[in-house]
């Protein structure tokens, strides 16, 4: 062998060792050892260089992009003997759906390896990192990387958040508008009902918050907030409705009242009438409503007294309806006036209550 970076690094009867400095792919091949003896002895070895891949590039990104274009960005080495591997992160999570391209240098030796991700910009990428790995056994499992971080623009996104869940007459309330956007959006535009604030003076608004003070019914309606940037604008709205005071009173119990009653047969008889006045009760501001319960005396009472009416009503009609006994038959011999004696009377009787006239009484 004749070259410089050929050296001889021992030599004996049983051992030649040679080291070859700076290799090179065309170190690559078969080399051949021989011992001059009778007969003479020859040994051979097979020397594979392998090629270590360039570190790796990534072209097609152009900044800014905007939401909803298309990306393709492509990861390229060269000088990989064999042939290198790629693969494609986004915020260290590989992305599998890429394209794969493997093609042989002019030398015939080494392999150029690319590698294409192509997906739909996003705001949801705005500062993410895709990075492209070149995996190979020279590397000693020390990848070389390239990263790219994304800048997507987009419009923005509008949100708005109300101080008061449950606004009532006289509270305030504060609506806070929340926009994201890139580029940052312009100062938001509050409007209400597609018009301007009605009531500059009650309402104030300072950057992205709306301040209301001392509401009232006037001030029910939709309220917008609108926000935008070079990119584009877009807007929210939030429907205001000022409720009634919640006052929390006792419920007002009323006694009703018993009506006078008549009942009128032969014997005109009028049944005293009770009237308990209406009592109206108002709850004391200051009182706890778990101290109010029902009065279980003056229920008492009201019953009793149904009671009593009830019972003097039905003696009344027991009373009425015996003093009717029905009615009864009262036979009388014709000529009999004219009679001097009873037995007169009945010896000229015509009849013995054959024809006999009826006559009704009744006793009240």
């Amino acid at each position: 062998l004749r070259d410089n970076r050929i050296e001889l690094v021992r030599a004996s009867w049983h051992e030649l060792s040679i080291s070859v400095s700076d290799v090179s792919l065309s170190d690559e091949g078969q080399y051949t050892c021989s011992l001059f003896t009778m007969p003479v002895k020859t040994s051979k070895a097979f020397l594979t260089v392998l090629g270590v891949p360039e570190k790796p590039q990534i072209t097609g990104f152009t900044s800014p992009v905007m939401e909803g274009e298309r990306m393709q960005l492509t990861c390229k080495t060269s000088g990989s003997k064999p042939a290198a591997d790629i693969r494609w992160f986004k915020n260290d999570k590989e992305v599998k759906d890429v394209k794969y391209l493997k093609e042989e240098d002019a030398n015939r030796k080494t392999f150029t390896v690319s590698s294409t991700l192509d997906f739909l910009a996003d705001r949801n990428d705005d500062g993410a990192v895709v990075s492209c790995r070149v995996d190979h056994e020279s590397l000693n499992s020390t990848p070389q990387i390239a990263m790219q971080v994304l800048e997507i623009h987009y419009t923005p996104l509008v949100k708005i958040i109300s101080s008061n869940s449950w606004p009532e007459e006289g509270q305030s309330i504060i609506l806070t508008c929340e926009s994201k956007g890139k580029p940052v959006p312009e100062p938001v535009l509050w409007t209400k009902d597609g018009g301007e604030l009605p009531d500059p003076e009650r309402m104030v608004v300072n950057g992205r918050v709306l301040s209301i003070s001392f509401l009232n019914k006037t001030d029910n309606g939709t309220y917008r907030c609108e926000a935008k940037n070079p990119i584009g604008r877009n807007s929210t709205e939030y429907v205001l409705i000022v409720h009634d005071v919640f006052n929390t009173l006792l419920p007002t119990t009323v006694i009703p009242s018993l009506t006078t009653a008549t009942v009128t047969t032969t014997v005109a008889l009028t049944t005293s009438t009770t009237t308990s006045a209406t009592a109206n009760s108002t709850r004391d501001p200051n009182a706890l409503a778990g101290q109010t319960g029902p009065d279980h005396a003056l229920i008492g009472g009201i019953v009793a007294v149904v009671v009593f009416v009830t019972l003097c009503s039905i003696i009344l009609l027991g009373r009425y309806l015996a003093r009717h006994k029905g009615t009864y038959l009262t036979n009388e011999a014709k000529g009999a006036e004219d009679a001097p004696d009873a037995d007169t009377a009945i010896i000229n009787a015509e009849g013995s209550q054959v024809n006999a006239e009826e006559k009704k009484e009744y006793f009240i």
